[in-house]
């Protein structure tokens, strides 16, 4: 599973007019589920998300989780996140687990993280959704489950990077 997380103040979800869901300060998480995710990895990124040290403490270093803060995240179901766009003009989603399967870990997701202690409001599956956020910093990380480097190609462990 992969994750796009931005540090907000505030941030919102909408489908067909009506809120799905909306946070004050907090963390926007966009999550995509890749082939041949499970559970564990669900829950093992909701476990790091929830631990995330992007707030700022006293001396405004970054040392404090999103629960420490007092913040929510809002979390917003994403396939495109394993949109491969090396080749041609359009992204291809292959790497992007199918949504009959995407769904419950999506929800597996949610579920852990709010059994973390983080109040969670949620975007809708298979929804067209407008998402506003206003981003605090900005604070935006991508984070990658356990699993996910055997699936992706990456230049992390070449020279130079």
């Amino acid at each position: 599973m992969r994750v796009l997380v931005q540090r907000v103040l505030r941030a919102r979800c909408e489908v067909d007019g009506a809120a799905t869901g909306t946070i004050g300060h907090g963390l926007l998480v966009f999550v995509g589920a890749a082939v041949g995710d499970s559970d564990a990895d669900a829950e093992w990124l909701a476990q790091k998300i929830a631990g995330l040290r992007v707030f700022p403490d006293q001396d405004q270093r970054m040392n404090r989780d999103v629960r420490e803060a007092g913040g929510a995240v809002l979390a917003i179901p994403q396939f495109t996140l394993y949109g491969d766009a090396r080749r041609g003009r359009r992204p291809d989603f292959t790497a992007a687990e199918r949504p009959e399967r995407a769904e419950p870990l999506f929800d597996r997701f949610c579920v852990a993280l709010a059994s973390a202690g983080v109040p969670v409001e949620r975007g809708r599956f298979r929804a067209h959704m407008l998402i506003e956020a206003v981003n605090d910093g900005p604070v935006s990380l991508i984070v990658d489950g356990p699993g996910d480097g055997a699936r992706t190609p990456t230049s992390a462990g070449a020279a130079g990077g």
